[in-house]
């Protein structure tokens, strides 16, 4: 079974890239604030609406309080509720000295007014940007060679910000790729073209897929909702789009930023064998009145890996029906004839012969394709050690020799990445029902490899629980 949704599905969050190790700058990633209605590209009523589902929740609130619920400056605030107050559907409560110092309430014109708006759509929180200043901001973050877009870098990108051979070896060490496959995925990587991984189940083409996260340099602004088609669609996933640490001087920064937008590491969206159509496109939530934005969209400036396919319910032709266009360079549509650029980086990821799985004119449009099978014995023995010694068990060279020769060799076993991780976990597993110390012994590798497949047969032929295939 292959893991499925965000890398945080696992708890874990990809380590950041060596352009985030010194402090984000948030004024050179996030735009200015918007001073006016006029500024943030949305209409009155939208943002009166808004404010007023807001005080439905709240009940009275401070000046300050809405505007750190909608992510709306003081100025913009104090116009929408001047009209509001004209229209009486909100009216001052409280206000002190300062003429910051105002609390707001709903009307008996309001009250009503909120709950058919709460009737409508439920969504509370900040106000939407645009369609059309997301999209700028989508190709401003591009990491898309010059050559395939027009639009110029963003500002918070250096034109250095590039991966090296020596960066991507490091962050591979530990996988026993050949160099020659290193260099397929650093070409990949570096123009941003759809990768496919296929390869035998437990070759590690999970673990592999999730990793070219961490190669993406630089952070990314990320809106907490979009307008799309009329509809505030909520956007900013934590578990999709965590934030990157250090930021350097935020408190003075994002004063002068628009706060509809965060700061995030480049996104990693990950889905497996549950993966719908509906998955991909906009779709309407009919209790909330809500709409779901596509994984695709969310995974815009960062990697989209579609895992397991072959073998979820929908066909992957019928799943992928409308994709020859993205892998073209084509842009998305979303709703009525709105479109959007395609920026993720495509990772398929199978552990099908391709041809069986995409028709030949998919396959034609799949930039780099990486067969990943059995370790060299080498690089398996290396990956064996190097997992003892993160459990913190001790491997005798003995040992490694047995499994190799007498287990792996004996019963056809290919040297697949999966299998030290699996054994040292069980090995630790039955040591600590045993209240013993885990030792890396040939009787208690025996036993792991044995459990594997209760039924006894051999493990060539029986998957490894909980590995990705």
């Amino acid at each position: 079974m292959s893991e499925t949704l965000s890398f945080a599905a696992s708890g874990t969050v990809p380590a950041m890239s060596s352009a985030l190790a010194g402090e984000t700058e948030v004024a050179a990633i996030l735009p200015r604030q918007p001073r006016t209605v006029s500024d943030t590209g949305l209409d009155l009523r939208l943002l009166a609406t808004l404010v007023l589902k807001t005080l439905r929740v709240t009940g009275r609130a401070p000046l300050p309080l809405l505007s750190g619920k909608l992510r709306l400056s003081i100025s913009v605030l104090r116009e929408v509720l001047v009209a509001m107050t004209a229209e009486k559907q909100v009216e001052v409560a409280w206000s002190g000295d300062s003429d910051i110092d105002v609390q707001y309430q709903l009307t008996a014109i309001g009250e009503p007014a909120a709950l058919a708006r709460l009737a409508e759509c439920s969504y509370v929180g900040p106000a939407p940007v645009t369609l059309l200043d997301y999209h700028a901001m989508v190709e401003r973050q591009s990491l898309r060679q010059p050559m395939l877009r027009h639009p110029k870098p963003h500002r918070a990108q250096s034109s250095s910000a590039h991966l090296t051979p020596a960066e991507l070896a490091t962050v591979l060490a530990e996988d026993g790729l050949d160099p020659s496959l290193r260099g397929l995925l650093g070409a990949a990587l570096h123009a941003q073209r759809p990768l496919l991984l296929h390869g035998p189940s437990g070759a590690g083409k999970t673990t592999l897929a999730r990793k070219l996260a961490r190669l993406l340099p630089g952070a990314v602004a990320v809106p907490y909702a979009i307008l799309m088609d009329g509809h505030i669609v909520p956007f900013h996933d934590p578990l999709r789009h965590p934030a990157p640490l250090p930021l350097g001087r935020q408190q003075e920064e994002r004063r002068s930023c628009d706060a509809r937008w965060t700061i995030c590491q480049r996104p990693l969206v990950h889905v497996g064998a549950e993966l719908e159509p509906s998955m991909l496109t906009l779709q309407a939530d009919r209790a909330s009145g809500m709409h779901r934005a596509p994984l695709q969209l969310q995974a815009n400036n960062g990697i989209l890996v579609l895992d397991d396919l072959g073998h979820a319910r929908t066909p992957v032709a019928e799943l992928l029906a409308g994709w020859r266009g993205l892998l073209d360079g084509g842009p998305a549509r979303f709703g009525t004839g709105e479109t959007m650029p395609f920026d993720a980086m495509l990772v398929l990821v199978t552990n099908l012969v391709p041809a069986s799985v995409f028709d030949a004119a998919f396959l034609r449009r799949i930039a780099y394709r990486v067969d990943l099978g059995p370790l060299a014995e080498p690089a398996y023995r290396a990956l064996l050690h190097r997992t003892s010694m993160l459990h913190g068990v001790d491997c005798d060279e003995d040992v490694v020799n047995h499994l190799i020769t007498r287990l792996h060799r004996a019963s056809g076993t290919p040297l697949l990445a999966c299998y030290p991780h699996e054994l040292l976990g069980r090995v630790r597993d039955f040591a600590g029902f045993a209240g013993t110390e885990p030792r890396l012994t040939i009787a208690a590798l025996e036993q792991a490899w044995n459990s594997i497949c209760t039924s006894g047969s051999a493990p060539a032929s029986c998957p490894v629980a909980g590995i990705e295939p």
